[in-house]
């Protein structure tokens, strides 16, 4: 098997998720995402502790231009949220791909992570969009 750890893989609705060493996944949006929002003042995080499914709702965007869902990568447990973003959003503009992420979960399975878009296969489907 393929070695996903620190592999990044994206949802068409513009979610990234990476898997850790101990196979907890850090879930953030993309650039392309933060770009087309633009200046993002709020945002609404899961629970600690919440369990959310593959492809489910789980946080809120909201920039001067709109508010966003923001879906789950992969299924499992929410075990940690990046609380810097309930106080300063705008990180997520700056830095969607390190600081901003949005919360961590321990999944219970990395089936279906493979079938994720990769950095190149999503880069292509944004210029088809």
């Amino acid at each position: 098997m393929t070695d996903l750890t620190k592999e990044i893989r994206y949802l068409p609705t513009h979610e990234w998720g990476r898997i850790d060493e101990d196979g907890v996944l850090t879930v953030g949006i993309s650039d392309q995402a933060q770009g087309l929002l633009g200046d993002i003042v709020f945002i609404e995080l899961p629970e600690i502790g919440s369990y959310i499914d593959a492809e489910e709702e789980s946080a809120i965007v909201e920039s001067v231009k709109a508010a966003s869902d923001i879906y789950a990568p992969l299924s499992g447990e929410v075990i940690e949220i990046n609380e810097k973003l309930l106080d300063e959003p705008e990180t997520v503009n700056t830095s969607p791909l390190q600081e901003g992420w949005f919360y961590k979960i321990r999944i219970t399975s990395t089936e279906g992570f493979e079938s994720l878009m990769t950095e190149e296969e999503y880069q292509i489907f944004c210029e088809e969009e």
